[in-house]
């Protein structure tokens, strides 16, 4: 693993929201996990003895590239040139919750009916590889998290997903104020009508 040469903050913080947050606390991305280290307490020694942010964005994108397969983060979460945004992400913005990151942002999708423009209903898939591959396992998704429950073996109904992603429980947050109400019942519709298939 070579030294971070370039990369997006602007991406890496929107990965970071997409990929980490729920296992992460980072002021900066407004996120509160607790799966993982705390990002700002991580660095802020390093940072208040001075040093510099290529070396903690090296650091972060070793940690990326080579976590522990046994332990909950999976290895290359995100490769790459996305690796390295988001390695300097963290590394410009732990312990700096004012950094002045804006994360980017993709433009919703929209679908044409009857000649306007209206935005198309929430892919439960794409919300859940966002949101809960990194955790779960779902075939249907081509997900193979550990950390929580393998969804194939359980097969939860479509109420006991959206409850469990609204309010969460054990070392699931809740991604109630994350995701929109919408959003969470597509997801729940995905995870129930595809687990165990």
């Amino acid at each position: 693993m070579g030294r971070v040469t370039s990369g997006d903050t602007s991406k890496g913080k929107q990965l970071f929201n997409e990929k980490c947050a729920s296992c992460h606390t980072l002021a900066d991305a407004k996120s509160t996990g607790t799966i993982g280290p705390n990002l700002d307490d991580a660095f802020s020694s390093d940072k208040a003895q001075g040093f510099s942010e290529q070396t903690m964005a090296d650091v972060v994108r070793g940690q990326i590239a080579y976590a522990d397969p046994e332990g909950p983060m999976t290895p290359n979460l995100v490769r790459g040139a996305d690796a390295d945004s988001v390695a300097l992400y963290i590394a410009k913005c732990a312990a700096n919750p004012t950094c002045g990151v804006t994360a980017a942002t993709n433009a919703p999708p929209t679908t044409t009916t009857g000649g306007g423009n209206q935005t198309a209903a929430p892919n439960g898939k794409q919300i859940f590889a966002s949101n809960c591959a990194s955790c779960h396992t779902l075939k249907a998704a081509g997900a193979t998290g550990t950390v929580g429950p393998n969804l194939d073996a359980a097969k939860p109904t479509e109420s006991k997903v959206e409850t469990q992603v609204t309010n969460g429980g054990g070392v699931m947050p809740a991604f109630k104020g994350t995701l929109t109400p919408a959003e969470i019942k597509a997801v729940a519709t995905f995870v129930s009508s595809n687990a165990g298939k």
